[in-house]
């Protein structure tokens, strides 16, 4: 047995093997594995007795449940207008010069991962990003080049 098998039958164990145990087996792995392997959503597959392309298609239709692998800290800029209105042009600025990544991309040293996202619901304070599950808003340039360097140091 690999290590997802055991890890799917983990979560199965947890949540239950219907259908309405996909997701939350679905976070678990993320939460472990940091995305969802196409070896992980085959064993989910089985475990449940679902078909491939039902796992699949409901993971790659979250934002949140990552199919590729991700760095150890990934960050999500929101993309809604009202940030943008705010300044996001200039946050995705600020991150891309100092980890030297685009938006898409994760650093060579797979620390950080930086992406856009839909809403995170701090509109009103926004611009906003999350890193992992810490949400961040109201930022600066000079906020942001704060919160990247803890990052980066710890």
């Amino acid at each position: 047995m690999n290590e997802c098998q055991e890890l799917v039958r983990e979560l199965a164990d947890k949540y239950g093997r219907n259908r309405t145990s996909l997701l939350p087996i679905l976070q678990g792995v993320i939460e472990k594995n940091n995305y969802l392997s196409d070896t992980c959503m085959t064993d989910i597959a089985k475990e449940l007795d679902l078909s491939a392309a039902q796992v699949f298609g409901t993971a790659t239709f979250y934002s949140f449940l990552d199919t590729v692998p991700r760095g150890k800290y990934i960050i999500r800029v929101c993309q809604t207008i009202t940030c943008d209105m705010h300044g996001k042009k200039m946050i995705i600025q600020t991150l891309e010069d100092m980890l030297k990544i685009k938006v898409g991309e994760t650093t060579p040293d797979k620390k950080f991962t930086l992406l856009e996202t839909n809403c995170l619901g701090w509109c009103h304070e926004g611009p906003a990003m999350l890193i992992n599950e810490q949400p961040f808003s109201g930022l600066t340039t000079e906020k942001v080049h704060d919160i990247i360097s803890e990052y980066i140091n710890k």
